[in-house]
C-alpha cells in the first residue's frame, strides 16, 4: 500500500482477508483502503468473485493467504492473480508449506540458499507460472528465524516492484 499510494500505474483498491483480526486490515484503514472479510465457505460459494467484480478489481495480489483458491476464481482472473512464496519454487511448495514451515525445512535440508518466488496462481498450490525469483544465502549459523528475516527483506524489496512491472 505504501508503494502504490503514489503510483500512476495502479492502486490498492481493496484488501480482503479470511481472518477478521488480520493486521493488514488495520494497515489498510491507515491508507484509507476499503476492506472486506469472508469465510472459507463464503469464498467457496463465490462471494469473493462477486465482490471483486462489484469493485471492478483488475488484479488479485495474494500475500500471506493460505487457503486454496477456488478454480472458478482463478478462471475469473487468468494471468492476473499473483502470489508470493517464501522459497525458491519448486522447492518447499504445496499444501502446508508456508512461513516458518518453509524456513524450518530449508534449515533442516542444509540448503545454502533460499529466497522468494513470485508466481501466477492456478488451481494448484504453488504451481503457477514463475514470474520472478530472488535468492539469499543461508549459512550454517542461520536459524529458521534469521532465514525468515532474510526472506522478508527480499519480499519487501521485490514484491511491489514486480507487481508494478506487471501492471
Amino acid at each position: 500500500m505504501e508503494f502504490f499510494k503514489s503510483s500512476s500505474k495502479g492502486k490498492v483498491a481493496l484488501v480482503a482477508s479470511n481472518k477478521p483480526d488480520a493486521y493488514v486490515l488495520e494497515r489498510a484503514k491507515k491508507f484509507n483502503v476499503p476492506t472486506f472479510t469472508f469465510s472459507k465457505k463464503e469464498m467457496e460459494a463465490g462471494l469473493i468473485e462477486e465482490k471483486l467484480k462489484q469493485e471492478k478489481i483488475d488484479w488479485v495480489i495474494l500475500a500471506g493467504f493460505l487457503l486454496k483458491i477456488p478454480e472458478s476464481l482463478t478462471r475469473s482472473f487468468p494471468d492476473r492473480m499473483v502470489n508470493i512464496h517464501p522459497a525458491l519454487l519448486p522447492k518447499y511448495g504445496g499444501k502446508g508449506m508456508y512461513g516458518a514451515h518453509v524456513h524450518q525445512a530449508v534449515k533442516e535440508a542444509g540448503d545454502k540458499e533460499t529466497g522468494i518466488t513470485i508466481h501466477l496462481v492456478n488451481e494448484h498450490y504453488d504451481e503457477g507460472k514463475i514470474i520472478f525469483q530472488a535468492a539469499t544465502s543461508v549459512s550454517a549459523e542461520d536459524t529458521p528465524e534469521t532465514i525468515a528475516e532474510k526472506v522478508h527483506a527480499l519480499e519487501h524489496r521485490y514484491f511491489p516492484q514486480v507487481i508494478d512491472s506487471l501492471l
